[in-house]
């Protein structure tokens, strides 16, 4: 569950599509709806479009699918320790960071 509507998770973005979608809007009326709760900039008509083909596609997950890759390792605490190594040695290679 988002916090705010300010800043809501993009399932529940997905979630609000799928339910408009099965009350039969169309994408641009989705759109219309989702900007007039969230804001302009919430979400473009095209990814709007994109789910809505999804929907009708059969698909009922909201979440991201995996995807492959190494997984991001940055945290806090890197950042900190790497900002600290940077301003303790200002003349150094990526190599000996």
């Amino acid at each position: 569950m988002c916090a705010s509507k300010e800043n809501p998770a993009k399932c529940e973005m997905r979630g609000v599509i799928r339910f408009l979608w099965a009350k039969k809007l169309s994408a641009a009326d989705i759109h219309h709806e989702l900007c007039a709760v969230y804001g302009p900039n919430i979400m473009s008509e095209g990814v709007v479009r994109q789910w809505v083909r999804f929907f009708k596609d059969g698909r009922t997950n909201i979440h991201d699918e995996s995807r492959s890759g190494k997984l991001s390792a940055v945290s806090a605490d890197l950042i900190k320790e790497i900002d600290e190594k940077i301003r303790l040695l200002r003349n150094f290679t990526i190599t000996q960071l």
